[in-house]
């Protein structure tokens, strides 16, 4: 790890015993969630890991210092602090060198924990290929970290705001895996299902971790992306989501919308229109990929130990 980085001691002390550890982005808290809840529901992810005796290590910056693990008052300041910037794994040197706050996406989560040595991380959905990308090139460096980055991510697919067959094409052409998990169908976020068929599935955190192991022991440098759906009857109504996303859609082209606020302005604009609904999606989704991480991390702990312990013998 580069000095320039800070790991605190929980998730320190954590990683020397080969105890499970989750990963969790920021940019959730800081961008994706409206306030005051945003904090509540930073304290309540944290929470669910704790509760399976799992290390929570939520990754941000905090002035121009990359920690992955935060204390409760830098929680706090993710989560309140309006001048909070959202920070990709292209801005960390730049956010380092100028002292910056910010939340950490998806790509900068990935790059973080990775070289911390935390194999597993959760988020809510991952970021994809822009509708219109053919003309626009709008898609979004998760795609890219994760093509290089040997890290297993949980999420409910990709937003359905998003491309999601170019989506799945672009993953393919860039070595990430993709398992389903308790599913052969790719999630599309607030929905169950995104209609696009998957290759592979898995049934259990145990099978997940026996890939993890497989991936590990050929050398695999990619992701892997743990595809694990909302259960339908929580899923957001598919015909209000497509009158939100359709009208957020038109609202986005009148307005000229562009490159990197298209996706803000589209939840924002959804949010609106669906009275806060997709809020509490919102929050469903991320609990559930949550709960499927520190699941998966203590059985591949568990795996860590048995290595450990066959090489002594």
């Amino acid at each position: 790890m580069s000095s320039l980085v800070e790991v605190s001691p929980p998730v320190s002390a954590a990683l020397r015993a080969g105890s499970p550890v989750v990963a969790l982005e920021s940019t959730i808290i800081s961008h994706g969630l409206p306030r005051p809840g945003n904090h509540a529901a930073a304290q309540e992810f944290e929470a669910i890991l704790a509760g399976q005796g799992v290390t929570a290590a939520t990754i941000a910056l905090v002035d121009g210092v990359p920690k992955i693990g935060l204390t409760p008052d830098d929680l706090e300041r993710i989560a309140t602090d309006e001048s909070v910037v959202k920070v990709s794994s292209r801005d960390i040197p730049i956010a380092v060198a100028r002292k910056v706050t910010g939340g950490t996406t998806v790509a900068a989560t990935s790059v973080l924990a990775a070289r911390a040595g935390i194999r597993v991380f959760a988020t809510g959905g991952l970021g994809g290929v822009h509708r219109g990308a053919s003309e626009t090139f709008d898609e979004s460096a998760d795609l890219t970290v994760l093509s290089r980055t040997a890290i297993t991510v949980v999420s409910a697919g990709v937003k359905s705001i998003l491309d999601i067959p170019a989506t799945l094409e672009r993953l393919e052409t860039l070595g990430v895996a993709v398992v389903g998990y308790r599913t052969w169908r790719f999630p599309a976020f607030w929905l169950s299902d995104s209609g696009c068929d998957l290759d592979w599935r898995a049934d259990s955190p145990e099978e997940i971790a026996d890939i993890m192991a497989a991936r590990e022991a050929f050398g695999e440098p990619s992701a892997l992306l743990v595809a694990n759906p909302l259960p339908p009857a929580r899923q957001l109504d598919p015909e209000v989501l497509s009158g939100a996303l359709e009208a957020a859609l038109l609202a986005a082209s009148r307005a000229g919308v562009r490159g990197k606020a298209v996706t803000p302005f589209l939840l924002d604009r959804i949010q609106q229109v669906t009275g806060g609904a997709s809020v509490g999606v919102n929050l469903d989704i991320a609990r559930g990929n949550v709960d499927l991480a520190g699941r998966i991390s203590r059985s591949w702990a568990g795996r860590s130990v048995v290595r450990v312990s066959d090489a002594s013998q």
